[in-house]
């Protein structure tokens, strides 16, 4: 952590380029010139922004002048915090501030609050029950219950699964910018895990159509072959979809047609959910 701090205080944001500018923050004030704020303001720019962004965009939004933004995002893009797009000048958070977001929430001091959620849903529903997040071209576990019948799935917070393959994931690709959707669907091969499994971008965008219709996500034994599984959006107040609640068990217990009749309870959950995550 110490070689990361020197390596940020000896980089060019420490503004030995003759830069005397501070940049203002997102409600007008001030804030202090170092080098540390600077690369948090773009950083938090991009990340809030619900696409890519371009360097114009990005100095409009810190009120830095083109040279420093330009540094900052050079050393940001070095660091893994932030990417480029392919054969484009427009900013997305990086494989790392993913990550560093993501265990944000998973040890947040608001887990407590979900985990009692999730466990009264299991009590009502009778199956396991999950809270995702994105993270990069996979679907994180932030939180996991467990049913009481002897059949598990050797998943646990933290755990990992491919956004294509998973009902979390299809809910937060069909609800994803084109421009993100297409850069994760073709960043990796669309490996089929099953027989069931959707892997041409022609099926999948017409699951995403029927998704964002239907306000809800299916796998029906699309990853795991013998288990179902149903999930439903949680939005924040700018009504983007930032995580998930889904519902799965083994197919010979659970289709997909018994899970839809969990789904205003699945609601009602996300929407406690929701609550909790300070977004």
């Amino acid at each position: 952590m110490m070689d990361q701090v020197e390596h940020l205080q000896d980089s060019a944001l420490v503004g030995g380029h003759g830069d005397t500018d501070e940049p203002h923050d997102a409600h007008g004030g001030r804030e202090a010139g170092s080098a540390a704020l600077r690369a948090l303001l773009v950083m938090e720019f991009v990340a809030n922004s619900d696409r890519s962004v371009s360097l114009t965009e990005i100095m409009q939004a810190v009120h830095l002048p083109k040279p420093t933004v330009f540094r900052i995002l050079t050393t940001l893009e070095e660091a893994g915090m932030l990417q480029r797009e392919p054969d484009a000048k427009r900013y997305v958070p990086g494989d790392r501030l993913s990550s560093l977001s993501a265990n944000v929430l998973l040890h947040s001091p608001y887990r407590s609050a979900r985990r009692a959620i999730l466990e009264e849903l299991v009590e009502k529903l009778g199956e396991t029950c999950n809270l995702t997040i994105p993270n990069g071209n996979y679907v994180m576990y932030l939180d996991r219950v467990e049913s009481s019948w002897p059949l598990r799935i050797n998943l646990h917070a933290g755990s990992k699964v491919p956004l294509y393959a998973s009902a979390s994931g299809k809910l937060f690709l069909a609800h994803a910018q084109k421009r993100l959707r297409d850069r994760l669907l073709t960043s990796a091969p669309l490996i089929s895990h099953t027989k069931n499994t959707l892997t041409t971008l022609r099926e999948l965008e017409g699951e995403f159509t029927k998704i964002r219709r239907n306000g809800y996500a299916v796998d029906d034994e699309e990853y795991l072959a013998g288990i179902c599984c149903l999930a439903v959006p949680i939005m924040n107040d700018q009504e983007r979809v930032v995580a998930a609640v889904a519902v799965h068990g083994p197919s010979a217990r659970m289709n997909i047609a018994q899970a839809a009749e969990f789904l205003p309870t699945l609601r009602e959950a996300a929407e406690q959910i929701g609550q909790t995550l300070d977004w």
